[in-house]
């Protein structure tokens, strides 16, 4: 068996499941496809904190899974605009976890991790995985991977397109 850890980028799937299926991820059957007979090394969930009901039940929904949920304060600026970005912090977590696993499962559809994954498998030798929806996932992270895999069908909750 190998040893896995998997981060989700849950603000970056949330909208993007949202705008192309008007559904949510089915995390519990992302979980079971991702990781198999692997043994989960790490699993963390990164979302943004807004003390609404609704989302602490996700995230409770999330520990259950088996993620360790990662919270980061709301911030709407005074222009309207918000700020509530995690990639430095998956970043830091994927590169101070990967020699400590065969494999890592990105689920996320940012660009931004390309050069992560790159990293990742010339310095330590894992294989990497990405999951996200497929018409909005960057080109670039969909190359960087060693698999890609698009969230759809049974990995989404009921949806309604």
């Amino acid at each position: 068996m190998a040893r896995v850890a998997l981060f989700a980028d849950v603000q970056n799937i949330y909208y993007t499941a949202r705008e192309i299926f008007g559904c949510q991820v089915n995390y519990a059957a992302l979980w079971r496809h991702a990781v198999g007979e692997d043994t989960v090394v790490a699993a963390h969930a990164y979302a943004i904190e807004r003390h609404d009901p609704r989302q602490q039940q996700f995230q409770h929904a999330l520990r259950d899974i088996g993620f360790n949920v990662r919270l980061k304060p709301f911030i709407q600026r005074r222009d309207g605009s918000a700020k509530g970005d995690w990639d430095v912090g998956i970043t830091l977590d994927v590169f101070e976890t990967a020699h400590e696993v065969d494999r890592v499962v990105l689920i996320s559809g940012d660009g931004d991790f390309s050069e992560l994954l790159t990293r990742i498998q010339q310095r330590f030798g894992v294989r990497t995985d990405v999951y996200g929806v497929q018409a909005l996932t960057a080109q670039a992270l969909r190359q960087a991977a060693d698999h890609f895999v698009p969230i759809e069908g049974a990995l989404l909750q009921n949806s309604r397109r």
